[in-house]
């Protein structure tokens, strides 16, 4: 049964509702997910390695406080996880001119080619959702997910901006 056959019902606070929802979500996300393991694998990569890209490639000078708050890992995995992105130079740091002890990252030439190529399997797969789901829906859909997100956190995700 699709989601347009089985349309959210005016109960939608119930257990089996909630529950549904959930389980879309994990799905959803799992799918999503599972689409660029095969390119990430081919670089020896992980998912946590996908989304350190994914974000610094989203804000360029992102510093390395900002991403680890963004991604809510420990400072040791970080630690792990851009290591292996300098060592195959894919992501490069600075010193900020303001503050020297602020690394600073950027994706290289070669880590943003990856980067696109991980966001193109991601994105062909949403708009096709997207185009499915309709506006409204996919204005409902971001309405829930932001309210997932506490209120103190959406001020850093809207400092993403659009890019």
């Amino acid at each position: 049964m699709t989601a347009a056959t089985h349309a959210a019902s005016a109960q939608f606070l119930r257990e089996t509702e909630i529950r549904r929802g959930f389980e879309l979500l994990y799905f959803g996300q799992s799918n999503l997910s599972r689409v660029t393991d095969a390119a990430l694998e081919a670089h020896r990569l992980g998912r946590a390695h996908h989304r350190a890209l994914y974000f610094i490639a989203r804000k360029p000078g992102l510093s390395v406080s900002e991403l680890l708050r963004l991604l809510a890992i420990t400072k040791q995995s970080l630690g792990r996880v851009l290591g292996e992105l300098s060592e195959r130079g894919l992501v490069e740091s600075r010193s900020d001119d303001r503050d020297a002890r602020k690394r600073l990252l950027r994706l290289t030439a070669e880590g943003a080619a990856l980067e696109a190529r991980l966001y193109q399997l991601v994105r062909e797969r949403l708009a096709r959702a997207y185009q499915a789901a309709g506006p409204e829906a996919v204005a409902g859909f971001w309405t829930v997910l932001e309210s997932l997100v506490p209120e103190s956190d959406r001020a850093m995700i809207r400092a993403l901006g659009d890019r």
